[in-house]
């Protein structure tokens, strides 16, 4: 098990970083670091003895985070900016549909499985759709908006 970065290495992370309950004066589920923010690594080890961890000091948030290796990629390689994140609730813009059957009416609420940011046409979402039980579709960008409230009761 080799480091793929060194310390004063420059890294971005790829998702949202969430308190996991070791971040000390954070709530467990808050959120620490955006994905997409660049940082320094300042050292490096093992959890468990199978995962490198990264000790990385964040810019902007000004944080020092323990990263593991899949949650980061080098600062010169591409980075394609989504605007939807995994478990995000989502709606569809339009029906979707395949062939001539419709599989998913317009507005249906639905939630971010993965997010698939080498999509040759853009940044694409794996999206569970309520109305499509067991099914998982993929769903361009542009077709999906934030899944607004219902009102009040």
């Amino acid at each position: 098990m080799r480091p793929r970065w060194q310390i004063d290495d420059e890294v971005r992370v790829i998702r949202n970083v969430r308190d996991d309950g070791t971040f000390p004066g954070a709530d467990m589920g808050e959120l620490l670091v955006r994905r997409g923010s660049t940082g320094l690594i300042r050292d490096i080890g093992t959890f468990l003895q199978d995962q490198i961890i990264y000790s990385v000091f964040f810019y902007t948030e000004n944080r020092l985070v323990g990263c593991r290796e899949e949650e980061l990629i080098g600062l010169d390689e591409p980075w394609v900016p989504s605007r939807f994140e995994f478990r995000e609730k989502v709606r569809s813009m339009a029906a979707l549909k395949v062939g001539d059957a419709i599989l998913v009416e317009a507005n249906a609420p639905g939630e971010i499985i993965k997010v698939v940011r080498d999509h040759p046409s853009g940044p694409a979402y794996h999206v569970h759709f309520e109305t499509l039980p067991g099914r998982v579709l993929l769903v361009p960008e542009p077709m999906l908006a934030p899944l607004q409230p219902g009102p009040s009761p």
